[in-house]
């Protein structure tokens, strides 16, 4: 029985040594890969067109696209998609019949090693591609193990996880000279099963609190014309209050997202199906400046630098004046101040949990509209893309970078910034 025990204790002891060999072999102290995502207003119209190739509102159950992307786009989309939801980076390179992926995400308080890094090989196959080569760190990894563990893994994934949903939809993977090609067969389910990933149970019951406080707020607050300020105050002193036990960063999101819908009167349920039956607010005209334009750009643009950074809210912004120039209202100055002023503001709220404490107790307390707006009323605006170009050299020309270099300083300089 000693020896038995013994054995056992052995066992145990050697488990452990090699599990924690593994992990000091997996982590670096130095990333693999050091880079950001950068939107141009050129990237935003490519995936415009892709996602009008793909609407799923003209697909039926049993039809078969194939979604094709540049490597640049794919390489783009990697990174987002890392550094929304991995705190991490990565590079993507496409050859013929293969991939190269490199990845490093950053591992918070590790007392051996301060990344995570992973160097793989991608082989098309005719179906969904092959591991040919995974290195985690300083650890190699067999191919025959890391597809067997990939397969395993989603196998025992939740019906409703991304593994599952990617394994079920995608046909086929080819990777082509500079490209990358999905084949893809759509299911009627497909929606349901993408909202349920793109907004968990948990984010769509703190958007239900958003939404049920905002239809409140709409029918006590009184007249027509509402300041933003006034919106954002009550919805941040609601995140206040959710904030002693939930994620302040969170709320916040929450917070900035519902307002974002509410003024630019999109309705929630084209995303969440369940909204349908959520409280509908009342009708307000939301102000800012005196303008009911600014907080959509405001608003709008610290949604999306809220949930996915401020490279894209840039471009996102910069991409309709251009827009705009070209048959719109024309390219304003203005409304490139107020989504610049909106971007810093859900920089500022979604940070970290200390700075979305702060930003919501800082609004709680009150806040007037030149604390979050920079001076706008003497920037150009309602520009046809001829003057545009003309009296600024179009986007990159030096008048261009001029006025964007002023309209960050007055940015920097807001209260709410400083």
């Amino acid at each position: 029985m000693r020896k038995i025990l013994w054995g056992l204790l052995l066992l145990i002891a050697t488990l452990a040594a090699g599990v924690a060999a593994a992990v000091t072999l997996a982590l670096d102290d130095v990333p693999l890969v050091n880079r950001s995502a950068t939107f141009t207003p050129e990237s935003i119209e490519r995936a415009k067109r892709i996602l009008d190739r793909n609407d799923p509102r003209h697909l039926r159950t049993g039809d078969v696209r194939t979604l094709s992307v540049s490597a640049q786009d794919a390489d783009l989309a990697l990174n987002q998609l890392l550094q929304r939801f991995a705190r991490g980076t990565g590079r993507l390179v496409v050859q013929q019949g293969a991939a190269h992926l490199a990845i490093t995400v950053a591992v918070p308080h590790s007392p051996v090693g301060k990344f995570l890094n992973i160097d793989a090989t991608l082989e098309e196959t005719g179906k969904l591609p092959t591991v040919g080569y995974l290195r985690i760190g300083r650890l190699p990894v067999p191919d025959a193990v890391a597809n067997r563990l990939i397969a395993a893994a989603v196998s025992m994934s939740a019906p409703d996880s991304e593994a599952r949903l990617v394994a079920d939809m995608v046909q086929q993977v080819r990777f082509g000279k500079g490209r990358v090609n999905i084949v893809y067969r759509w299911q009627e389910q497909a929606p349901a099963r993408l909202t349920a990933v793109a907004v968990p149970p948990e984010d769509q019951a703190r958007l239900l609190a958003y939404r049920t406080r905002l239809a409140d707020w709409s029918r006590r607050v009184p007249g027509e014309s509402v300041p933003m300020t006034a919106l954002l105050g009550d919805l941040f002193g609601f995140a206040l209050e959710r904030s002693a036990g939930n994620d302040p960063v969170e709320e916040n999101r929450a917070a900035i997202l519902t307002a974002a819908l509410y003024v630019v009167q999109q309705d929630i349920a084209a995303v969440v199906p369940a909204a349908k039956s959520w409280p509908q607010p009342a009708p307000r005209r939301i102000v800012l400046s005196g303008r009911d334009d600014f907080p959509k750009h405001f608003l709008v643009s610290a949604a999306l630098a809220a949930n996915a950074g401020k490279s894209l809210a840039d471009a996102i912004g910069l991409y309709k004046e251009i827009q705009d120039s070209r048959g719109g209202s024309g390219f304003s100055f203005n409304d490139i101040a107020a989504d610049g002023a909106g971007t810093r503001f859900g920089e500022l709220a979604t940070a970290r949990a200390d700075g979305a404490r702060r930003l919501q107790q800082r609004v709680v307390r009150g806040i007037d509209e030149p604390d979050v707006m920079p001076p706008s009323a003497d920037l150009p605006e309602f520009m046809p893309e001829a003057e545009f170009v003309k009296r600024f050299g179009g986007v990159g020309g030096p008048e261009y970078d001029r006025m964007m270099t002023e309209i960050e300083a007055r940015i920097d300089a807001l209260p709410i910034n400083r």
